[in-house]
C-alpha cells in the first residue's frame, strides 16, 4: 500500500501496511538483526474544545515538527524508543508522520482519522521542563524534525530508497551542522527578578498561548515596561523581518535614542542562522537588532549573531524573556497556562 500526501488513513491501515506496532506515539519496524527498517511518528492537533493553544501539544511550524518524546508521566529518559529516533541521523531510514484529526468519538470523521503529512528528517533534540496535566514540572525529550513533502506518494516497497534520496536532497540545503545543534546564549536578564524553572515555564506557557501577533504586542509592552520609548509594532506580514521598533529611553543615557529593531518569534522550534542573518539585512542604518523568541537558538545562530565582522545581534531565548516579562509586570508566574485537553494524546505517549 502506498500513502499519498494529505490523504487520510485508518489506524489499521497504518500499522498493518508499514509493519509497525499498534500502540505508542513512535513505532518501529526492524529486521531480523534489530536494525530499523522504518518508523512511524503519530502526532495530533488541538481540538476545537481548546480555547487557547496548548504549548505542550506537538506543533508543526512551517516545515518543522516539534515533538515531545515517549513517556506520558514523570521525567522522560533518552532511552528506548526515544533513543532509537536519533539513529536516523546516521541511518536515513524512512519515518512516516501521521496527524490525528479528531477523537474516535467524532463520528463525522470516521475511521480514517489519520492525515499523512509527510516524511520526517531528524534535526535535533534537547531536554526541557514542561508542565504536565497535573500542573507538575517534569523533564522531557523534545525532538525537531524537518517535514519533507517533496513527493506524491510513498510505500514500503520503495520507501528506503526514496527516503535516502529525500534526506540527501534536504541536507544539501544551506543548513550547517551547527544549525542542527543547540547553542547557549548569555543571559540578558541580570538585574531582573529571578524565577525558578517551573515559574519561568509557566510564564513561557502564557507566551506560547498567544498568537504570533499577540506575541509581537507582548514584546512591545515589555519594551515600554523596561524604559524604551517610541515603541511600535510593524504591520503584520509586511515587516521585512522586523516586528517591533523602539528607541532607548532617557535612563539608558549612553545610548539614548538609539533605534532598536526586533524580530519576535513565537516558536517552539529552534531559531537558526537564517533568521538572524535576515534580520541583520533588514535593519535600518545605524540601528541595533535583536531576536526575541519563546524557544531557543542553534549554535549557528549564535555564531552568526556574534560574528566579529558584522553588526552584533542580541539574542533573547524563551526562558530569559520569561524572566524579563515577569519583571516588567506584563506576565506573571502565577498565570494559568493554556487550557489543556490531552484526550487525543493520552493513548499515544505510552
Amino acid at each position: 500500500m502506498n500513502f499519498i500526501l494529505n490523504h487520510r488513513y485508518s489506524h489499521e491501515e497504518i500499522y498493518r501496511s508499514l509493519g509497525v506496532g499498534n500502540a505508542g506515539g513512535v513505532r518501529f519496524c526492524s529486521d531480523e538483526e534489530g536494525k530499523v527498517r522504518r518508523a512511524v511518528v503519530l502526532t495530533s492537533v488541538p481540538t476545537a474544545r481548546i480555547q487557547r493553544e496548548n504549548p505542550y501539544h506537538d506543533r508543526v511550524e512551517g516545515d518543522v515538527l516539534v515533538y515531545t518524546g515517549v513517556g506520558q508521566e514523570g521525567d522522560q529518559a533518552l532511552g528506548g524508543r526515544n533513543r532509537r529516533i536519533l539513529e536516523q541521523a546516521t541511518e536515513p531510514f524512512p519515518v512516516y508522520c501521521f496527524q490525528l484529526l479528531g477523537s474516535r468519538r467524532d463520528r463525522e470523521i470516521g475511521v480514517k482519522r489519520w492525515l499523512f503529512i509527510g516524511m520526517l528528517d531528524y534535526m535535533r533534540h534537547y531536554r526541557e521542563t514542561q508542565i504536565d496535566a497535573r500542573q507538575k514540572p517534569r523533564e522531557v525529550c523534545v525532538f525537531e524534525f524537518r517535514v519533507i513533502t517533496d513527493f506524491k506518494s510513498i510505500g514500503p516497497d520503495h520507501d528506503s530508497r526514496l527516503m535516502a534520496d529525500l534526506i540527501a536532497e534536504s541536507r544539501t540545503r544551506p543548513t550547517t551542522t551547527d544549525d542542527r545543534e543547540l547553542g547557549k546564549t548569555a543571559p540578558i536578564s541580570d538585574g531582573f527578578m529571578e524565577l525558578a524553572p517551573l515559574e519561568a515555564e509557566k510564564v513561557r506557557s502564557q507566551m506560547l498561548a498567544l498568537t504570533p501577533q499577540g506575541f509581537e504586542h507582548l514584546v512591545r509592552d515589555v519594551l515600554v515596561g523596561t524604559g524604551f520609548t517610541s515603541v511600535n509594532v510593524t504591520r503584520f506580514s509586511q515587516d521585512g523581518g522586523i516586528d517591533v521598533n523602539a528607541c532607548a529611553g532617557h535612563s539608558m543615557w549612553p545610548i539614548r535614542n538609539l533605534m532598536v529593531q526586533i524580530q519576535a518569534k513565537r516558536w517552539l522550534h529552534t531559531v537558526g542562522r537564517k533568521e538572524v542573518a535576515e534580520l541583520r539585512g533588514s535593519l535600518h542604518p545605524h540601528a541595533r537588532g535583536a531576536v526575541v523568541t519563546t524557544s531557543q537558538f542553534s549554535r549557528a545562530a549564535i555564531t552568526e549573531a556574534t560574528d566579529g565582522g558584522k553588526s552584533p545581534i542580541v539574542l533573547i531565548d524563551g526562558y530569559d524573556f520569561a524572566r524579563i516579562a515577569a519583571a516588567s509586570k506584563v506576565l506573571y508566574p502565577s498565570g494559568t497556562p493554556a487550557d489543556t485537553d490531552l484526550s487525543l494524546q493520552a493513548s499515544m505517549r505510552l
